[in-house]
């Protein structure tokens, strides 16, 4: 993963904070100085968080642990779900539905009804439905989708959230503190990057600050899983040649009995008894 440049986050905007009356004291430490009473953020110290956040998500996609993005602000939602989108990684890119990782076994229950909804579809059963009824399901199969299509493959807990914007999503990292899952945040003056476990420092309103900070986590994401592959394909190549070599030295033995098998054997030589 190449590193993120100053001059990208420059030009992305992403030293931009909020007004000076808006802002968090413990954001102090990230701000650079103030300029016509907006904040503006420390872009060496936002390259720094970016780089170790990344490098804390590579760890995660190799180990093959799951990933969860929330971005449910309208500026970010989109962008999310096409950047992550490419690793196969579960996000919330709407309403984020109350207790879904505190009550995750809930949540469960409504994916495997929309699993069933969609077996329901694809039998002979549907086309004896009234009109009606098929309107009905169609459209509680279209809810479950919008709220909950993008995460149904994530079958247990995920082992980091990645928020968006702290004080919108509070809900959100909340409940990931509640049950000690690590949580990585693009981190606005206004927010408190005490909460976040891995806090990024940017601007959290603008869609390229989001684009560049989302991306940059994604190829840390993807890089970790690529090594994951080539980590799997390397131990089954010497799973393989060990499975080879157990065989090959198995027939050598069984040559080798073959051999001792077909050797004539000498007469033993019988003693008389003296009496």
């Amino acid at each position: 993963m190449t590193q993120v440049t100053f001059e990208e986050l420059l030009d992305a905007g992403c030293h931009f904070g909020h007004l000076r009356r808006k802002w968090n004291p413990n954001m102090a430490p990230y701000i650079f100085m103030e300029r016509n009473g907006i904040h503006i953020i420390d872009l060496y110290k936002t390259q720094a968080k970016i780089d170790e956040a990344a490098n804390a998500l590579r760890q995660l996609a190799r180990s093959g642990k799951k990933v969860l993005f929330v971005a449910t602000k309208k500026q970010a939602k989109d962008i999310v779900a096409e950047i992550v989108s490419r690793v196969n990684m579960p996000y919330v890119t709407e309403r984020w539905p109350g207790g879904m990782l505190t009550n995750f076994q809930t949540i469960r229950k409504a994916v495997r009804k929309m699993v069933s909804i969609d077996k329901l579809i694809a039998s002979s059963q549907y086309n004896n439905l009234s009109k009606r009824e098929r309107l009905q399901i169609e459209r509680e199969r279209e809810k479950l989708q919008k709220n909950l299509g993008s995460i149904a493959d994530l079958n247990r807990l995920p082992s980091a959230v990645f928020v968006v914007d702290v004080i919108k999503e509070h809900i959100a990292v909340a409940e990931a503190r509640k049950l000690n899952i690590p949580t990585y945040a693009i981190v606005d003056t206004n927010s408190n990057p005490n909460l976040i476990d891995f806090p990024i420092p940017a601007n959290d309103d603008a869609s390229k600050s989001i684009a560049l900070i989302v991306n940059k986590m994604v190829e840390a994401i993807e890089e970790g899983l690529n090594e994951r592959k080539n980590t799997m394909k390397d131990a089954d190549m010497a799973e393989a040649e060990g499975d080879e070599e157990m065989n090959e030295n198995a027939a050598v033995e069984e040559e080798e009995k073959d051999e001792e098998a077909k050797r004539p054997r000498r007469p033993r030589k019988t003693v008389a008894k003296k009496n």
